[in-house]
């Protein structure tokens, strides 16, 4: 007797930590790389913009109805006193739990630690809203680099460097972190197949994100 309450309750266990996990390999779509970026290089309109951005695009495809957001962070503005005025902006903090799916329905990750450690992101997942491959490297022209201005983790810079085109608002002064949606870089190591922190981009004007190898794209997840 004892030994069935044991196989029992482990059995219990284990459909509960089923049902807490999703594990379904199709769903609607709740995640797209932009088919186009601002026009502006970095200059994105700030968060606020970049998320209108997504929702338009989703809207385009009969995804409106979702709460959109930018995998986008923002470090801290420092106040005289060497505090910060504003606290910075995590992307991982705007983007929901998930799971989220691609424009095929293709799982693309479970959950915020799935998408920041082994995720299925790649070229052949990571779609623009319509289901489009996005070019990478080896097409022409190269758009695998994709705006994020944060870590792997999926977290803000300190404010020393500017990493996020002053915020998203600026096409001339800065730079601006990116990853490749692709997966592939002219280097083995990590910064080149990382899909939100690969490098930094040669500038925030559309020619110098195009110069770097993107297009002014974004990552865009429903929150909801």
């Amino acid at each position: 007797m004892r030994y069935r309450l044991l196989a029992a309750a482990l059995a219990a266990t284990a459909l509960l930590a089923s049902c807490a996990t999703p594990t379904s390999s199709t769903g609607p779509m709740s995640f797209f790389v932009t088919s186009a970026g601002s026009g502006r290089g970095g200059d994105l309109g700030g968060l606020a913009g970049a998320d209108a951005l997504c929702q338009r695009l989703a809207a385009g495809t009969g995804a409106g109805g979702r709460t959109w957001r930018a995998y986008l962070s923002t470090p801290p503005t420092m106040a005289a006193n060497n505090n910060p005025a504003i606290a910075a902006v995590n992307a991982r903090d705007r983007i929901g739990n998930g799971p989220w799916y691609n424009a095929k329905g293709v799982l693309v990750a479970r959950n915020l630690e799935h998408l920041h450690n082994g995720n299925n992101l790649g070229k052949e997942t990571a779609l623009d809203e319509r289901g489009n491959v996005v070019r990478g490297r080896g097409d022409t022209p190269n758009e695998h680099d994709i705006l994020t201005g944060s870590r792997s983790d999926g977290t803000a810079f300190a404010p020393q460097t500017d990493t996020t085109c002053k915020s998203w608002t600026s096409s001339t002064d800065g730079s601006a972190i990116v990853g490749h949606h692709d997966r592939s870089g002219p280097m083995p190591e990590n910064w080149a197949r990382s899909w939100n922190f690969s490098h930094q981009s040669a500038g925030c004007s559309q020619e110098a994100l195009v110069r770097t190898g993107g297009a002014g794209r974004l990552y865009c997840f429903a929150a909801n």
